[in-house]
């Protein structure tokens, strides 16, 4: 797979763009995850002609329609901001992005939970960056995180994996729309579907049974759709021990009666968050290669990133 392309806040690739002319380089993104993604850097404030360093910004008003402005001049820019930021979205459409994280906290490119001031110059933790607000506006569909959340294990393994399914899904449709390959691809991601929601995978399956009758094009629009919608319902323990005992049951006359044991003990644990989810996968991984079983062989849920970046070492 060639790298996935992914918008990013500028300061987190280490570029010295901040207020005070300096960066907040995240190791992980840069030299772990970077080894599978190009990044397609985007700060705001530079990119709208501010220095560095400069004045710091700060939202002030109310949530729906917030305005930026100066902390100590009071001078606002919001107009400024957003016509910016409309253009840079159009921009954006020409990378083929998959995803986008963005800088926790900032007054442009938070994405929630931004420090919002009253008239008495109060805040409260209710804004959203003005970039960000356009951005997820813009691309409904994409991904998104930002840095202070990618430290949350489940909430990683659940963007990465989902801009690898996206990537997945974008190769697909390069590769011509046929009812044969959108079958394919929504049976190969079966088990990763209802690690997030098995009421997705049903509604999803329904539509490709029908999809030769709305026709090819619509047919792959309604189904990017449905596929983010799904992304973005979070996996969770119990949903993925439903998922692990339903490929163990695809062993019914294959495994002896301790290999059975043996599965039914580490799912177990790992059900009591005892173990993470990685272990009892390396044991059905053996189990799947030992027996031939071809078609879970091709499930993605068994392998949705490289084993590299240890996602499933920490859920």
């Amino acid at each position: 797979m060639e790298k996935i392309r992914i918008g990013i806040s500028a300061c987190l690739l280490g570029e010295k763009v901040r207020f005070d002319g300096g960066h907040k380089i995240d190791h992980f993104l840069v030299d772990t995850l970077g080894q599978y993604v190009d990044f397609v850097p985007v700060c705001p404030e530079v990119e709208l002609g501010l220095p560095t360093p400069r004045e710091t910004l700060r939202l002030i008003g109310g949530p729906d329609s917030p305005k930026l402005v100066f902390s100590k001049s009071g001078e606002e820019i919001t107009g400024q901001m957003i016509e910016w930021s409309e253009k840079r979205v159009r921009e954006l459409e020409k990378e083929n992005l998959c995803g986008f994280i963005f800088k926790s906290k900032s007054p442009s490119s938070g994405m929630e939970r931004v420090k919002l001031y009253d008239k008495n110059g109060v805040p409260t933790k209710t804004g959203i960056g003005l970039f960000a607000r356009t951005f997820m506006e813009h691309f409904p569909l994409l991904p998104v995180e930002e840095d202070g959340r990618l430290h949350d294990p489940k909430l990683r393994e659940n963007f990465i994996e989902s801009i690898f399914t996206l990537k997945r899904w974008r190769d697909t449709v390069a590769k011509g729309k046929t009812i044969q390959s959108l079958v394919d691809f929504h049976t190969r991601h079966k088990l990763l579907t209802m690690a997030h929601s098995v009421e997705m995978y049903r509604e999803m399956g329904k539509m490709v049974a029908r999809a030769k009758g709305m026709g090819v094009d619509t047919a792959f629009i309604q189904y990017e759709s449905d596929l983010c919608r799904m992304l973005r319902l979070k996996t969770t323990v119990k949903k993925n021990t439903n998922v692990l005992q339903h490929i163990l049951g695809y062993f019914k006359k294959d495994l002896t009666n301790t290999e059975k044991q043996e599965a039914l003990a580490l799912i177990d644990q790992y059900r009591n968050e005892n173990i993470p989810l990685i272990v009892p996968i390396t044991l059905l991984n053996h189990y799947i290669n030992k027996y031939d079983q071809a078609y879970l062989k091709q499930q993605v849920f068994l392998h949705p990133h490289p084993v590299e970046l240890k996602l499933r070492n920490h859920v």
